[in-house]
């Protein structure tokens, strides 16, 4: 009778913190396009799936999307050109990821990032089912020589119009498919980076700031943080860190972990990344796959370009990438 009459409060709860946050309705800004103007070639190629966190849902400009953040950071950092295909769906789960792997592989990207998870949480997708189309993912993209980066799900539990016992039972569900998600990225030659902070600390201290009209989704600002967590771990899967932070740093809290250990402090620990290594030329130990664990540092994030939709803007690079085709 107990868990009868708490399962009927959960989905009531569910149901009234949906009418609060409404549903997603308008198509957000697409950041597809080029960045860097006049950085040189060659060009990095950066494919971006997921969800409305992807997406950049409830902001107006494109310049306010994570895509625009994130193309423009990793241009700046890297001193390079950047292409960013969006393929981000509002609304997607772990298992729409399929369509949008395929659309990725069209446009040979260097890197895929991924962000999925918070609407498997909120339609009460079993972790294990959520992981396996994720694993799917990940592992066609490593196939095809693409590096990924993954966004593991974020913290629900910090949703303002989630009241309790769901809020903690959103909290317990997220984290649970987060640290799922670090192991399986991994074990899948991808890296993985918690992001509880798009509704971690961070969030919960400054709503008004970091959280768009609906309480839900990531304002401006909001997006704009969550695309400064990403952009240090996109450099490293691309090879760009500077010599200085290649091994791990024990006063940061950095160190080669078991993938499971690694994976529960990573998925209560927003902004750490988690991506494979060897100890003593292997992979495995008697716990599981080896692990680094990392907190890399945030650079000063710059202003979100516009993003130029034709590569024949800048003959040198077309030239120099050998592309033509103005994806």
């Amino acid at each position: 009778m107990l868990g009868a009459g708490l399962y009927g409060v959960l989905v009531a709860e569910a149901k009234i913190a949906r009418k609060v946050i409404g549903n997603a309705t308008d198509a957000p800004p697409d950041a597809t396009g080029w960045y860097g103007r006049g950085r040189p070639a060659p060009a990095i190629r950066i494919a971006l799936l997921g969800d409305s966190s992807a997406a950049g849902y409830g902001v107006q400009r494109v310049e306010d999307t994570t895509g625009a953040h994130l193309a423009t950071g990793v241009a700046a950092q890297a001193d390079r050109r950047v292409h960013l295909r969006s393929l981000a769906v509002v609304g997607a789960q772990s298992s729409d990821l399929a369509d949008q792997v395929d659309g990725a592989l069209g446009t040979h990207p260097d890197l895929a990032v991924v962000l999925i998870g918070a609407n498997d949480v909120t339609h009460t997708v079993l972790p294990s089912a959520s992981v396996r189309h994720l694993a799917e993912g990940v592992r066609r993209l490593r196939e095809a020589g693409v590096a990924v980066v993954v966004g593991t799900c974020p913290d629900l539990g910090t949703v303002r119009p989630i009241p309790p016992p769901l809020k903690q039972v959103a909290r317990e569900w997220s984290r649970r498919l987060a640290a799922a998600q670090t192991i399986t990225v991994v074990e899948n030659g991808g890296r993985s980076v918690s992001l509880g902070d798009i509704l971690g600390p961070e969030f919960d201290a400054a709503p008004a700031v970091l959280f768009g009209p609906d309480r839900f989704h990531p304002s401006a600002d909001g997006y704009k943080q969550l695309a400064s967590v990403l952009v240090p771990s996109c450099l490293a899967a691309l090879g760009l860190v500077p010599e200085d932070e290649a091994l791990p740093e024990p006063r940061r809290r950095e160190g080669i972990l078991p993938v499971a250990a690694a994976a529960v402090r990573a998925a209560r620990t927003p902004g750490t990344e988690v991506d494979g290594t060897e100890v003593g030329g292997h992979q495995r130990g008697l716990r599981g796959r080896w692990v680094e664990l990392r907190h890399r540092r945030r650079r000063p994030s710059t202003d979100a370009e516009s993003p130029e939709q034709d590569e024949q803007e800048d003959p040198e690079l077309a030239a120099a990438s050998g592309d033509t085709s103005g994806q």
